[in-house]
């Protein structure tokens, strides 16, 4: 038996918001309350029970990114850091990289930003200048661009007849030659000719991975990378090497074959388990391929990309939901949100008069979808990001029991760029308050390694609305969508837990919940909210093993 006591433990429970002292059996807490009582019913009634004086620290529940890409965020790990604050400096780091590459060896990088370099969008031909034989793939910061040199263009074929993919484009000079920037499904055409790592090269980056996460306070994740990721998984899991909580998405590429084999959402165990069937309705923010309903500011024909309308995601929907298998669809703007939405209320009505036979009630806006345990209808569908959303749409997530799965820390990213490319629908972006507000259920995540996975990185942004530095001033960004600290962490905590269907096990400390929890350097409740960007965990706890 463990017990932590001399603590302060925001436990997220209604019934004991603060007490000082748990008891952990295996994986489970067995007891919550005062310090005095736990160690005289637990201290002396087991045999081997380890003590822990807590030193008055803070504990806080596991926290649970709802949206990262493990594998990549892993894999990144070692790739050439491209955020860099101009774009001369993001080329050097690419120069010194590949001096130790043998001729035709992929140098990959990640993180570049166009909007924070003066220059703007980098070319081929800079970077043939310091790597003219090596092949190189950096992916934006945004995921949903790239950047290429010729020798990578040479080998995916990619001259200047070759066609835009569908949802895709190749960025091309006055002559139509490609410039070596590459948009959405484009950069496949590269992608896919650089050699996967094997498939021990990715378990051992996820392992290490783990450590990273941990230390960060993260205990779970929902994970939104494709099979490679998953067979890896599974084979840390064979080898009892798993030690964070991965909810695995479904690519929608690999629906049917989910479907043949029988795999639903929930279906797996407490580290891992089957999550929704991943969708994109649009593009990026960055790359102004967010589907709008009007268009960018200063262009006229400009509205982004959309993939799929309402009639697609119903079509999409109606095969996965009869199968067991919730959705969560991309949508950052506003169209995009709209089109999905729609959908999700076609759905719903399907879900009700085909498979549910009336059991869930849906009238006249009023809904029992937050309210149905887990283990049964109705399906836990998602949006992931809605980041913008249109004001005559903002009640329809809670209204049909959507979950909202955003990340705060995109609003601190990219709010010059909101500004610059959406000018005053900026009013509606990154709507946190305005969601809890209309009672949609929010689960906060990063979209690493789009952005750290720092989940005290993400407190900061949803509570201040301002970057670290302090900038746009005292009031925030866009303050009436500020959020107060609770409500923060419930959406890393209880929120996730629910999009997960683990609302049971997950997201308090309470008798009978997983032992996930972390204990922290400072009390994010009593220190200035704009420190709590600098709170560093000292010891991150999965199921009463201590991990770091």
């Amino acid at each position: 038996m463990i017990i932590l006591h001399n603590a302060k433990i925001y436990t997220n429970s209604e019934a004991t918001p603060i007490t000082n002292a748990l008891g952990i059996v295996q994986d489970r807490i067995i007891a919550l309350g005062d310090e005095r009582t736990i160690l005289k019913d637990y201290g002396g009634s087991h045999t081997n029970v380890d003590l822990y004086d807590m030193k008055g620290m803070a504990i806080i529940p596991g926290l649970i990114d709802a949206h990262i890409h493990l594998k990549n965020y892993a894999l990144n790990l070692n790739k050439v850091d491209c955020e860099t604050s101009t774009r001369e400096e993001c080329i050097e780091r690419v120069k010194q990289r590949v001096i130790n590459l043998k001729e035709d060896s992929w140098l990959l990088g990640h993180g570049w930003n166009q909007n924070m370099w003066v220059e703007g969008y980098g070319s081929a031909n800079e970077l043939d200048r310091v790597t003219p034989m090596n092949p190189v793939y950096l992916t934006a910061k945004s995921l949903h661009a790239a950047w290429v040199n010729s020798r990578a263009l040479q080998i995916a074929k990619i001259r200047k007849h070759t066609p835009d993919p569908q949802n895709g484009r190749i960025d091309r000079d006055a002559d139509g030659n490609p410039t070596g920037i590459l948009f959405e499904s484009a950069m496949n055409l590269v992608s896919n000719c650089i050699p996967e790592p094997d498939l021990e090269e990715i378990i051992r980056s996820i392992e290490l991975a783990q450590l990273s996460l941990h230390r960060m306070g993260i205990t779970s994740v929902h994970d939104f990378d494709r099979r490679t990721c998953f067979i890896a998984l599974q084979k840390l899991h064979e080898r009892g090497k798993l030690e964070i909580r991965v909810v695995k998405s479904i690519p929608e590429e690999d629906l049917t074959h989910a479907i043949g084999i029988g795999l639903r959402s929930g279906f797996g165990d407490d580290f891992l388990r089957i999550g929704s069937v991943k969708l994109f309705a649009d593009g990026a923010l960055g790359p102004q391929t967010a589907a709008m309903l009007e268009p960018y500011t200063g262009e006229t024909n400009n509205r982004g990309l959309l993939m799929i309308d309402s009639e697609a995601l119903l079509e999409i929907g109606r095969v996965a939901s009869s199968n067991g298998l919730s959705l969560a669809v991309h949508a950052i703007g506003d169209y995009a949100n709209h089109e999905i939405l729609k959908g999700y209320k076609l759905l719903r009505e399907f879900e009700i008069r085909e498979i549910d036979n009336g059991s869930c009630v849906y009238r006249n806006g009023e809904n029992n979808y937050n309210s149905t345990p887990s283990h049964t209808r109705p399906l836990r569908h998602r949006i992931e990001h809605v980041q913008l959303i249109h004001p005559d749409d903002s009640n329809k997530l809670s209204e049909l029991g959507i979950i909202a799965s955003m990340q705060p820390i995109h609003a601190t990213s990219d709010m010059d760029m909101a500004e610059k490319y959406w000018g005053s629908r900026c009013l509606f972006a990154y709507p946190w308050k305005t969601q809890i507000s209309h009672g949609a259920k929010l689960a906060f995540g990063s979209d690493a390694p789009v952005e750290s996975p720092n989940p005290f990185w993400g407190l900061h942004a949803a509570v201040t609305r301002c970057k670290q530095h302090g900038y746009p001033g005292e009031t925030g960004w866009i303050p009436q969508q500020r959020i107060s600290l609770q409500e923060a962490l419930n959406a890393y905590t209880i929120g996730s837990a629910y999009a997960a269907g683990m609302e049971d096990r997950l997201g308090v400390l309470s008798p009978g919940y997983l032992a996930d929890l972390v204990v922290i350097d400072q009390d994010l409740f009593t220190c200035n909210p704009d420190e709590l960007w600098r709170i560093t965990p000292v010891r991150t706890m999965v199921g009463g093993k201590w991990m770091f």
